[in-house]
């Protein structure tokens, strides 16, 4: 498969990878409760945050991906220790469950934790050739055939 089918076959399957974790975030909200929705939920939005990277940019490398949906939450978190957020989430579930509305530290680590699965995951998938060749690698570097993120 050519480099632009790769490219394409990732973003196909980055959509829906995201749909299933919009799915599980609002089944685990609807089926648990308590610590394990939160949290849960929390380590999700992470996780969905890092596959909305990898449909952008498709060639990013597992650990970027990771730093930059880690980041983004983050940033996302403290943002509502601004009170930017509360009023806004008062009026709409959808900027509720994209913003937030008030800040819990916590959550922190469970971005860390969504991130890191993430990770994990993504270089699992990918295979050992993925990990070791660099995007715009020629094909047959490292041993084998770049598959792709």
């Amino acid at each position: 498969m050519d480099d632009m089918g790769v490219l394409a076959r990732t973003r196909l399957v980055a959509c829906g990878v995201a749909v299933g974790i919009v799915g599980a975030g609002l089944g685990i909200r609807g089926v648990a409760g308590g610590d394990v929705a939160k949290y849960g939920g929390v380590a999700l939005y992470t996780v969905l945050v890092y596959v909305l990277v990898v449909l952008v940019a498709p060639q990013v490398r597992p650990g970027v991906a990771g730093f930059v949906a880690a980041g983004f939450s983050c940033a996302v978190e403290l943002l509502q220790l601004t009170g930017v957020t509360a009023g806004p989430a008062e009026r709409s579930a959808v900027v509720r469950l994209a913003l937030g509305s008030t800040f819990n530290g916590p959550d922190l680590l469970w971005y860390a934790v969504g991130a890191t699965a993430a990770v994990l995951v993504h270089t699992w998938v990918s295979g050992p050739t993925a990990a070791r060749v660099p995007p715009g690698a020629p094909r047959g570097a490292a041993g084998g055939r770049w598959h792709g993120p």
